[in-house]
């Protein structure tokens, strides 16, 4: 489905809201201005592909997957998660993986009756 610009700026926004980041602290990340956060996020521009690009690391996302969600209508969490870890150290992913490892079996152990 192609959707309007007019839902890019929620998505954007939406995106933000999920890191927890208010627009002030994506401007910082992104290396763009808090006006152009707030135009982007009120679809009050086109942005160029480099003002795109600069956005998506902000997030710490790749740029294909800000447009994959954005296509998709909803966040692709586990398509978010390799994107962080396509930027750590190969030492940090280990130890995000045992974190993880550590967090499903506590899940799991928690699932089983009694």
């Amino acid at each position: 489905m192609i959707r309007s610009r007019a839902h890019f700026g929620a998505h954007v926004r939406l995106l933000r809201r999920a890191r927890g980041m208010t627009q002030d602290m994506l401007a910082e990340r992104s290396g763009l201005s808090t006006d152009t956060i707030r135009r982007l996020e009120y679809d009050s521009f086109s942005p160029s592909l480099e003002t795109l690009r600069k956005l998506s690391l902000g997030l710490d996302l790749m740029l294909s997957t800000v447009f994959f969600s954005f296509e998709l209508g909803e966040r692709d969490l586990a398509r978010e998660l390799v994107d962080m870890l396509g930027r750590r150290s190969p030492d940090e992913i280990e130890l995000a993986t045992g974190v993880l490892r550590l967090l499903f079996a506590e899940l799991d152990r928690r699932k089983k009756p009694g």
